[in-house]
C-alpha cells in the first residue's frame, strides 16, 4: 500500500513537474520571414574587387553576417530601391550586431568599375561594400548565394539592363549561406525585400 501510494506521489510530482516547465521554458524562437536552407552551404573559393580596387574573397566574409544582394549601378529600380532601404535600417543592424556587414555584387562588369561602384554605394552608404568581377568569376559566385542573373540584349548598346535576382541572401560567419529573405509580391507594387523583415528576424538568427 505504502509502495503504491510513493509511486503515486512520484508521479503527481514528474506531472507537476512538465506542467513547471512547460510554461515557463519556451522553445527558441524561430525566424518567421527568412527562408531558411536545411543545412547550411559552403561557398567555395572566389576572388572578386570592390570597390576600393581591393580583392574580396571568402576571408572577408568570415567572421561577419553578411546581407549580400546582387544588381547593377544602373539598375532602375529595385538596386536603388533595396540599397535606400539598407541604408535606413542600417544604424538599428548594426545595433543587433556591429559584424553585420553589406553586401552589393554587381553584375556589370563592364560598366560598374571599381570607381563607379566607389561613388554608387557611397551616395548610400560608405561602409556598405560594393564588388564585382568578370562573368567566369562572378557567376558561380552569385550561383552558390542561390541567386541568379542574366544580360538583357546586346552589351554593345550603352543603355542593356541586366535581370537578377531580387532576394537578399545570408551569409553566416562561417562564410555558409543559411537562407535569404526573398522580395515581397504585391500587385502594383515593386518586388523588393521587405526591410522590417530583416530587423525582425536577424537577432533570432545572430541569437537563436
Amino acid at each position: 500500500m505504502k509502495r503504491t501510494l510513493l509511486i503515486g506521489l512520484l508521479l503527481s510530482l514528474a506531472l507537476a513537474a512538465g506542467i513547471y516547465l512547460s510554461l515557463t521554458i519556451k522553445p527558441p524562437a524561430t525566424p518567421s520571414h527568412a527562408n531558411m536552407y536545411p543545412q547550411a552551404r559552403e561557398i567555395p573559393a572566389f576572388t572578386l574587387i570592390d570597390q576600393k580596387g581591393l580583392s574580396f574573397g571568402k576571408e572577408r566574409l568570415m567572421g561577419h553576417w553578411t546581407l549580400a544582394f546582387t544588381g547593377y549601378t544602373f539598375c532602375p529600380d529595385i538596386c536603388p530601391t533595396t540599397l535606400a532601404e539598407l541604408k535606413r535600417i542600417y544604424p538599428q543592424l548594426k545595433a543587433i550586431s556591429a559584424d553585420i556587414q553589406i553586401l552589393f555584387l554587381s553584375v556589370d562588369p563592364k560598366r560598374d568599375t571599381p570607381e563607379r561602384l566607389n561613388e554608387y554605394v557611397n551616395f548610400f552608404e560608405p561602409e556598405f561594400i560594393a564588388a564585382s568581377a568578370e562573368h567566369a568569376e562572378l557567376f558561380p559566385f552569385v550561383r552558390s548565394l542561390g541567386m541568379m542573373y542574366a544580360i538583357a540584349g546586346s552589351t554593345e548598346t550603352p543603355d542593356y539592363l541586366v535581370d537578377h535576382s531580387a532576394s537578399v541572401s545570408l551569409i553566416n560567419p562561417q562564410a555558409q549561406v543559411i537562407g535569404r529573405f526573398k522580395p515581397t509580391l504585391a500587385p502594383g507594387a515593386m518586388a523588393v525585400v521587405d526591410p522590417e523583415h530583416i530587423l525582425a528576424d536577424m537577432p533570432l538568427l545572430i541569437n537563436p
